[in-house]
């Protein structure tokens, strides 16, 4: 057994690939808040891969972590000289491994708030990048607009040089470069949410603009937020992910990452301070990533959603073991192609029915073993982002919405917290007790879960969409996930 280091590289399983350039060489320029399973399998890979190139050597990547929990990610990577293993799990059950050495230091905001602001403060860094997930962007739901009541934000309102928050870290590092007549860096989001660039700039200028209106009209004026599409499916790593790197491979790695072979990222090219040349290793860059950005989160993202709380209720717990059963198959296909797609306009150089059909592809790798539990968790920051966009678009066009609606209903039986088979289930959502509370109370009055404004807006007033959940919420109730929908792609809930 080897243990993961700049000094074994050279000693690892010949299958095993390896850096070709010196690791320890490596210069930064890019800051990166949220290191976790998806950076390390995304864009830190694409990174790696220019580096193997022998380009973008002075573009290595500073980890950040900022919640309490990131104490673990920060060991691990100390411990291995921030080297880690990606490994590509095919299909047919061939794995494929590689250390990827485009991350070449970890700080831990919490410990030392200071350093990161510096670091960040540094000439040398010129994008800062996030994964801070879908909840990350301290947005009222109540507006959309920025929270400024949340206890760290104020915190950091009130003490600006001793931050809590990434919003808080970032301005004041760009306060700090200001006051130094150095540029600014570019702010790139890579979280899975409309406009992610267009969100991060409202969410972190509205930051700068509570601490100092100049501020924040200079972070408006001045700092880029390229809006981006990410993609590559990539489950929490577990034990057995270690113990198979082990036992197949000879290395032992702390933390590795494990991801299918998919992987694809849409970057708009604005960047005030330059980029690696991403587009090399297979990036696309475009002017204008919204096409890609809605087909990515209304047809992948959403039909998660709509196959995870019916399949969990059925008895599935894998997304592959729900995409390897035709009904589950059929009714996924129906939903993108006769709701979500309606909604796209077209996708420049992507056939829409062959990505359909990849999706369920991808969906059903058995090797991949993405837990329907990780899919169900944190809805009431997901549901509203994706799914719930092509139903209003299909109520103004006059569209189908009974398999969105069902899909709903199924989040609604889901968050009762038992399935069908009497088992509890673990709700995960940053809204559980309001929503479990609801739910609680489904079948006495079943339209209080959709009555719920900070999710559903208005939509509980629109009598197709009421309609369409209700008659679903009772067939999950009568009949069960599986009865449900072969009455849906039947054509018996219409």
């Amino acid at each position: 057994m080897t243990e993961l280091t700049n000094v074994t590289l050279a000693r690892l399983d010949a299958a095993v690939a390896t850096p070709s350039y010196d690791h320890s060489q490596l210069t930064p320029g890019i800051v990166h808040i949220g290191v976790g399973g998806f950076h390390r399998a995304h864009q830190a890979m694409y990174l790696d891969a220019l580096m193997n190139r022998g380009e973008a050597l002075d573009w290595a990547i500073i980890g950040v972590g900022v919640m309490p929990g990131d104490t673990r990610m920060r060991d691990a990577l100390a411990a291995q000289d921030h080297l880690y293993t990606l490994v590509v799990k095919h299909p047919d059950g061939r794995y494929e491994p590689r250390v990827i050495g485009s991350l070449i230091d970890y700080l831990f905001a919490p410990d030392d708030p200071e350093a990161v602001i510096e670091a960040m403060s540094d000439p040398a860094i010129r994008i800062v990048s996030l994964t801070v997930t879908e909840g990350g962007y301290n947005i009222d739901p109540a507006n959309g607009e920025y929270d400024l009541a949340t206890p760290d934000v104020r915190h950091d309102l009130a003490s600006p040089q001793t931050p809590r928050t990434t919003f808080g870290l970032v301005i004041a590092a760009l306060q700090r470069r200001r006051e130094r007549g150095i540029a600014p860096f570019t702010v790139m989001s890579c979280d899975n949410i409309e406009g992610n660039g267009d969100v991060a700039r409202k969410m972190f200028t509205a930051h700068a603009r509570a601490l100092d209106a100049e501020l924040g009209a200079w972070v408006e004026a001045e700092v880029s937020f390229p809006n981006a599409m990410v993609d590559r499916i990539t489950p929490v790593t577990t034990p057995a992910d270690c113990q198979a790197l082990a036992e197949r491979f000879g290395v032992a790695d702390q933390w590795p990452v494990v991801c299918e072979p998919f992987t694809q990222w849409v970057l708009e090219d604005h960047f005030s301070l330059g980029r690696p040349p991403y587009e090399r290793v297979g990036v696309q860059m475009v002017e204008d990533v919204v096409p890609y950005e809605l087909m990515k989160l209304r047809l992948l993202n959403a039909s998660h959603q709509a196959l995870t709380y019916f399949g969990y209720l059925a008895g599935y717990r894998y997304a592959h073991e729900v995409c390897q059963d035709p009904l589950f198959v059929e009714f996924l296909l129906d939903y993108m192609r006769l709701e979500a797609t309606p909604t796209l306009s077209p996708v420049p150089g992507v056939d829409l029915a062959d990505y359909r059909q990849t999706l369920i592809e991808r969906f059903a790798n058995p090797e991949i073993k993405d837990t329907l539990a990780r899919l169900c968790a944190e809805s009431s920051d997901r549901i509203p982002k994706w799914l719930l966009p092509v139903i209003r678009e299909q109520l103004a066009r006059g569209g189908d919405i009974h398999r969105s609606a069902a899909v709903v209903a199924s989040w609604a039986r889901y968050a009762e917290g038992v399935d069908e088979q009497g088992e509890p289930i673990e709700v995960v959502d940053r809204l559980k007790e309001r929503l479990m509370t609801v739910a609680g109370d489904n079948r006495n009055y079943p339209a209080a879960f959709i009555e719920q404004h900070a999710l559903f807006g208005d939509l509980a007033k629109e009598t197709r969409f009421r309609d369409a959940y209700l008659q679903a919420l009772a067939s999950l109730h009568a009949d069960g996930a599986r009865a449900t929908l072969h009455a849906l792609v039947e054509g018996r809930m219409s």
